[in-house]
């Protein structure tokens, strides 16, 4: 018998997990109040808002994908905003830049998960704006418990608050201190009321109230707000004083849109994610790579070695081919001949060299990037947050599936506490993703003005025979798909049930360029949980990785829900951090 840490949920009525237990209870809410699982996800993504504030925010943006039980067709949310039109290579280097900062108002995109949160409500939704909005109102305006890594967070970034940044202080400081307890923010809570009242402003048809909500944002006065703030220099990760690049017109000209998944079919399974705008196919190229390698045993040093080097070679690609806008060669990358090709280059031996492929017989480019063993707090999956601003930030994750058969999984993130200064009459600040781009010409992650960033948010859904089956996802930056990885092995490829296959000891390997500003790599890296054992640490040393242990409940955040045809329903969370939480009947 294999002993978890929490049982995995069975129900037939509807089932949620997220990275935050009121997330999950509030969009558990909607389902009891007759709404579906897209009503609940928009419930969740405004709870994660507010309660989850260090990991995502109203400024940030969110991938989802989605099937319902009318079409179970995968396709994909894409709340992703795009460089604004200043946004030029040209602009940063003039401002004697080599990379984008990490944090501060040069550093955003436009904010995508509002307006991506409103298109999902309005197409597959059935609630009024007001009612999947509440519970994130009410948290906000009468107050929530605020987690302790938001303390801490606040805590490493207070001096830059203080000094640089007051309108953050205002915020998020008490008296000269870090918050604690019971945490409130009126503004926001003011903001989502005006969007409200903007809706309902329109008349009783529900889809003409959030398309007014929508115009709210885009044209209203939240738009004019973020104009008029971003205007103001402010300190960023640079170390110096700048002005953002996003104007009323760039919030005007950015709507989220529908696009079809990127898909897999591995073990009898459809494992669908995003396009290459986002790392997703990562994931399925290292799936594509272990297909041709034969039985892979997790609980042995060779499993976790051969893991870690498909990823690499994954990895490797992702940073050579993989962008907006750009040829990807995804049908090549994918493909079984190509798989064999890259499975072909791991041997025994752990590899130090980024070794991306030539697909279709074209030359990899990579960014001119610095190596070396910067040590950074990847491990923790969560934030670091440097005195100067910088951050490596982390995310939110929530997957619902309903008594009807309709599947979410969305992976909120950005806008972050500390990602730039707090714009004061809306009660939180814009996002940091533009720091994936880079300054350099001809690559595929190049910035350029209305271009979105390669991130690394990569929700998964997954079908058999045709029906949707399983949804799941999980903080992490670099590492998400990594865990992930590990997950639908554990599950899917050993019949682990979802609670079993998310609490199994983990690993990573950060032997790439980093997505996050300063953009630091480490060859030959792996990290692992304690609990794996010192035979498979002394084992991978001898082979030539670099091995870190991490604390033994330390890597990932995946959270899962499941329906099989019969209608039985599941869910499992992450104890991890002590946050995530699923809840169903």
């Amino acid at each position: 018998m294999t002993f978890t840490t929490r049982p995995t949920l069975h129900g037939t009525f509807g089932m949620v997990s997220s990275t935050h237990w009121l997330a999950s209870q509030s969009a558990m809410r909607m389902l009891e109040l007759g709404g579906n699982a897209f009503d609940a996800a928009v419930t969740a993504g405004f709870v994660l808002h507010v309660v989850e504030p260090h990991l995502n925010g109203p400024g940030g943006e969110v991938p989802a994908i989605v099937a319902t039980a009318a079409d179970p067709t995968p396709r994909v949310l894409a709340g992703q905003g795009v460089a604004p039109a200043g946004a030029t290579i040209e602009h940063y280097r003039d401002l004697g830049l080599d990379l984008v900062p990490g944090s501060g108002p040069l550093a955003a995109t436009v904010p995508g998960a509002v307006d991506a949160w409103f298109l999902l409500l309005r197409d597959h939704g059935t609630l009024p704006l007001s009612t999947v909005l509440e519970p994130a109102i009410d948290y906000a305006r009468n107050g929530h418990p605020l987690v302790p890594r938001v303390t801490e967070t606040v805590a490493t970034v207070q001096e830059l608050f203080e000094t640089h940044w007051p309108t953050s202080a205002a915020l998020w400081l008490r008296d000269g201190r870090p918050p604690t307890g019971l945490f409130r923010n009126p503004a926001y809570a003011e903001t989502l009321v005006r969007l409200i009242d903007a809706g309902e402003a329109a008349g009783p048809d529900r889809d003409a109230q959030i398309e007014a909500a929508r115009a709210a944002w885009r044209t209203g006065f939240v738009a004019e707000a973020v104009d008029a703030f971003s205007k103001l220099p402010h300190r960023d990760s640079s170390g110096a004083d700048h002005a953002g690049l996003i104007t009323g017109q760039d919030m005007a000209d950015f709507q989220a849109t529908w696009e079809d998944a990127t898909t897999y079919d591995w073990n009898g399974h459809t494992i669908a994610k995003t396009g290459p705008w986002g790392q997703g196919p990562a994931l399925l190229q290292s799936l594509a790579i272990l297909t041709k390698l034969g039985d892979v045993d997790l609980t042995s040093a060779d499993g976790v070695h051969l893991t870690v080097e498909a990823m690499k070679l994954a990895y490797a690609d992702r940073e050579a081919w993989y962008g907006d806008g750009a040829d990807v060669p995804l049908k090549t990358l994918l493909s079984p001949a190509y798989a064999a090709a890259r499975a072909r280059l791991i041997s025994a031996e752990a590899s130090f060299e980024l070794r991306p492929g030539s697909p279709d017989g074209r030359t990899p480019r990579l960014p001119s990037v610095a190596t070396g063993n910067h040590q950074t707090d990847a491990t923790t999956g969560e934030p670091t947050v440097a005195r100067d601003g910088e951050t490596r930030g982390d995310t939110c994750h929530v997957d619902v599936v309903d008594r009807w058969g309709n599947f979410i999984s969305a992976t909120p993130s950005g806008g972050w506490l500390q990602s730039s200064p707090t714009i004061p009459s809306l009660g939180f600040c814009l996002g940091s993703r533009a720091q994936m781009f880079w300054l350099e010409e001809g690559l595929p992650a190049s910035l350029a003005p209305g271009k979105r960033p390669r991130t690394t948010l990569t929700p998964t859904l997954v079908l058999r025979d045709g029906h949707p089956l399983l949804a799941c996802g999980s903080p992490g930056g670099d590492h998400q798909d990594q865990w992930q990885l590990l997950f639908l092995l554990r599950h899917l490829g050993q019949g682990m049930d979802l609670q079993a296959a998310i609490d199994a000891p983990a690993w990573q390997t950060n032997a790439f360029p980093s997505s996050f500003y300063p953009r630091t790599t480490e060859p030959g890296s792996i990290v692992l949980e304690t609990r794996l054992s010192p035979a498979i640490r002394e084992n991978l040393t001898r082979r030539g990785h670099r091995v870190t242990e991490s604390d033994p409940w330390s890597l990932g955040r995946l959270c899962a829900v499941r329906r099989t045809p019969d209608g039985l329903l599941s869910a499992a969370a992450n104890p991890r951090g002590m946050q995530g939480y699923a809840v169903g009947r």
